[in-house]
């Protein structure tokens, strides 16, 4: 298992510039965790905790509208920070969203308590939010141009591709849950599935989602293929 200190460096850029008794202060104020699935650990109405290294699991920023419908605007793997869980050491970042835990996630805390002095002193501290903040924005843009202006197919195209990219071909996961994770409906996940089943695209079973033709899905994304992305030698 990784030492604290190698997890500092390794995920946060500003470490190798902090003393060796502000690396104390932060490692002793540090706290790790285990959040069970689906433990909402960022609210509005809550205080911000700090910056979130995540261990293991994943994390979704989503917002919810009044009428209970959720979309989700980005997600945090293992080896990323969650920062907007800090967004009150951002003055320019009023952004309020929800962060819950989709499955088991293991996580280390640095407060804000501990962050807030040290970001006055270290310049490095306040570069390293804005810039991963503003990595995050770019994610929820991203979410807003598929939810605005792609089909609902190719949205759950890219969806199932991505995924399956990170865990493989067969995906654990509810037509309930892709459709939190896309902005949709589960009926209209559920319409759009059952077309890709007809298709041989994917094979449908309770709580299971298993990729037949990742070439087929590839095309529904809208992506090249490697042979067209490939530059053709010059003659």
């Amino acid at each position: 298992m990784k030492q604290p200190d190698d997890i500092f460096s390794q995920m946060l850029p500003f470490w190798e510039h902090l003393t060796p008794q502000e690396q104390m202060a932060l490692r002793e104020a540090s706290v790790p965790s285990t959040l069970p699935k689906g433990t909402i650990t960022h609210r509005a109405d809550q205080d911000c905790k700090g910056i979130l290294l995540l261990l293991s699991g994943q994390l979704r920023a989503f917002l919810l509208s009044e009428e209970g419908r959720e979309v989700t605007l980005y997600r945090v793997r293992e080896g990323e920070t969650c920062v907007l869980s800090s967004s009150c050491l951002m003055d320019a970042i009023v952004f309020d969203v929800l962060i819950e835990a989709i499955e088991e996630t293991h996580v280390i805390t640095l407060p804000v308590t501990a962050l807030s002095p040290l970001a006055q002193q270290r310049p490095e501290i306040e570069l390293f939010l804005y810039k991963t903040a503003s990595e995050r924005f770019s994610d929820i843009m991203w979410t807003m141009q598929q939810i605005l202006f792609m089909g609902m197919d190719r949205r759950a195209a890219i969806f199932l591709w991505d995924e399956s990219a990170q865990k493989g071909p067969v995906l654990r996961i509810t037509h309930d849950e892709m459709a939190r994770y896309i902005g949709s409906a589960r009926e209209v996940v559920t319409k759009v599935l059952k077309y890709f089943a007809q298709e041989g695209i994917v094979a449908l079973r309770r709580g299971t989602i298993t990729i037949l033709d990742r070439e087929k899905l590839r095309r529904l994304t809208g992506m090249a293929s490697v042979e067209e992305r490939t530059p053709r030698p010059q003659k």
